[in-house]
């Protein structure tokens, strides 16, 4: 950790030492723990708003796929050909498989119309 001695603006110095604890103010604790909840709140409200659309992202192509099947007749051949091109493109996101993409389908199917705009935290498994 690096300690800086900042006076009217200008950095004085850098150390490798953080603040003695017997400099530091009387609330420094408070505060602390103040900013750390904070952080974590943040983090929590962060996952949520990624959770929630990473679900309407698989419902919508799930639904994607459900309206191509019923349009185009596409079948498992197909499906399977999507999830490795969407792998190739997006190598990190493993959801991506043929066998997702079918659960994907199926989630579609399980909601059809619009997928409800309920945050992650308010549904059962959230």
């Amino acid at each position: 950790m690096t300690a800086v001695t900042v006076l009217r603006g200008t950095v004085l110095a850098m150390t490798d030492h953080p603040v003695p604890h017997a400099e530091l103010p009387s609330d420094y604790a408070k505060v602390l723990t103040l900013l750390k909840e904070r952080v974590r709140s943040a983090q929590i409200r962060a996952h949520r708003a990624v959770n929630s659309e990473l679900i309407k992202l698989y419902w919508s192509m799930g639904k994607t796929i459900l309206d191509r099947q019923s349009a185009e007749g596409w079948g498992a051949g197909v499906i399977a050909r999507l999830g490795d091109d969407l792998r190739r493109e997006f190598p990190d996101m493993r959801v991506l498989s043929r066998s997702n993409l079918e659960y994907m389908r199926r989630f579609a199917a399980a909601w059809p119309g619009a997928f409800p705009q309920q945050p992650v935290g308010e549904m059962p498994w959230g």
